[in-house]
């Protein structure tokens, strides 16, 4: 059975928190890769991010309603979830737009596991770390080009 450090691709593409939102849009469509690792000054991982995110950022801004009653405002949905969406849209480093929850596997998962984690937490990226460090990903492309040599 085929496992991640034999699908994975090996020469990826990271960026940092401070990279720019419009340096990172840059970055994948040039490399034409659907997203990226962000690692700390010593390559460790510290977030993912995606097409789906710089798409996220460029949605419509959603205001909550709000009623006023006594003199006070009450917000009718999440007055945090406002603010992380305004914080969001108006992001210009990919620290403020990237997912820090990171589903991350290791060198030794099976293709299986692979396709599991994918469909079940809804992933299309995921980070190969050994020892804290990122050493390839593997993408939704990477397990289907997998598995069409396989049928082969």
């Amino acid at each position: 059975m085929l496992t991640a450090k034999d699908i994975m691709t090996k020469d990826v593409v990271s960026v940092t928190a401070t990279t720019s939102v419009a340096e990172l849009a840059g970055l994948l469509a040039k490399n034409q890769i659907s997203g990226a690792p962000v690692i700390d000054a010593s390559g460790a991982l510290v977030g993912i991010v995606t097409e789906n995110d710089l798409i996220s950022q460029n949605k419509r801004l959603h205001i909550p309603t709000v009623v006023s009653f006594l003199d006070a405002a009450i917000y009718l949905e999440s007055s945090k979830k406002f603010a992380e969406e305004v914080k969001r849209v108006t992001a210009t480093q990919v620290g403020d737009i990237c997912a820090k929850k990171v589903v991350t596997i290791t060198e030794e998962t099976s293709m299986t596991d692979i396709a599991t984690i994918m469909a079940e937490k809804k992933v299309h990226l995921l980070p190969v770390i050994r020892s804290g460090k990122v050493v390839g990903v593997v993408g939704k492309r990477d397990l289907v080009r997998a598995i069409a040599a396989q049928g082969a």
